[in-house]
């Protein structure tokens, strides 16, 4: 009887070993797999080509965060990632997918690119450039170029004026995203046609611009200010720069013959918001 029942106790010792065994392995399989599958995905960078004529690159996915970079239209940007609407650089950095389209071509995956090729965001054959905390850039008589403002910069401009709390800031920006028409630029003719925001068109039709319609039936009437800006965009860079008049000397000929100090009049205004940005 005492034999029996050494076996018994030995066949319960062994099959309870033998569950606690498979149920380690089985514990330790899953915990193996649900650590594999909460692991970030390594992502392959992508080519991307910007269609804006100056994209600011910005230090986080947000227009309100610094900016560390500005590209021209046209460069190839190597993305790694995307949060919303914005795109992650590979050398670091994000830009607005809404400036950026996809190209068909991939980037070569890390291990068949050189070590210097990895560490730039821009693709390009010329040598990598550091990047570099971007600084309001001092404008001159060239219109297509690219000013280094921000939203928040614009707005401090705008202040003490009607042109405060418009919501213009960003229709400024889009417009040498866009243009390429210097946001300093735009922001003088619109004070200097405009009475600061404050004359009779600017209030009643939303003309910023002092534009006229085609047909000389007078003043262009806007459904709001930020499409006044917009199409004070298209008409430089359509009727203006596309035809050759890249200066502001060479715009007023045509924008304002009547009034010979016009050139420098949008000059004194773009000198001033200069100093009290930089």
């Amino acid at each position: 009887m005492l034999n029996r029942k050494s076996g018994l106790i030995g066949l319960y010792l062994a099959a309870f070993f033998a569950i606690f065994v498979i149920f380690g392995i089985s514990h330790a399989s899953h915990a193996s797999a649900a650590s594999s599958s909460s692991a970030p995905a390594k992502l392959n960078p992508a080519s991307y080509v910007t269609t804006a004529y100056f994209l600011n690159v910005r230090a986080d996915a947000s227009n309100r965060s610094k900016i560390i970079d500005v590209v021209s239209k046209g460069t190839v940007l190597s993305v790694i990632g995307q949060s919303g609407s914005w795109l992650r650089l590979e050398g670091g950095g994000y830009v607005h997918g809404s400036y950026a389209d996809r190209l068909d071509r991939p980037v070569k995956p890390p291990s068949e690119r050189t070590v210097a090729s990895i560490a730039p965001a821009v693709l390009s054959a010329d040598p990598p450039k550091p990047a570099r905390a971007l600084v309001i850039r001092k404008p001159d008589s060239k219109v297509q170029t690219a000013s280094g403002l921000t939203e928040e910069g614009i707005k401090e401009i705008f202040a003490g004026t009607k042109l405060e709390g418009q919501g213009l800031e960003k229709a400024v920006l889009e417009v040498e995203a866009d243009y390429g028409v210097n946001a300093f630029f735009t922001i003088a003719v619109m004070k200097l046609e405009s009475g600061n925001g404050g004359s009779k068109i600017a209030r009643t039709r939303n003309n910023l611009f002092g534009l006229n319609s085609s047909n000389g039936t007078g003043y262009l009437r806007f459904e709001s200010k930020e499409e006044s800006v917009r199409r004070f965009g298209q008409l430089i860079s359509k009727n203006y720069i596309g035809k050759g008049y890249t200066t502001i000397e060479k715009i007023a000929r045509k924008y304002c013959p009547a009034n010979s100090k016009w050139s420098s009049l949008v000059k004194n205004v773009m000198k001033s918001d200069y100093k009290s940005s930089a």
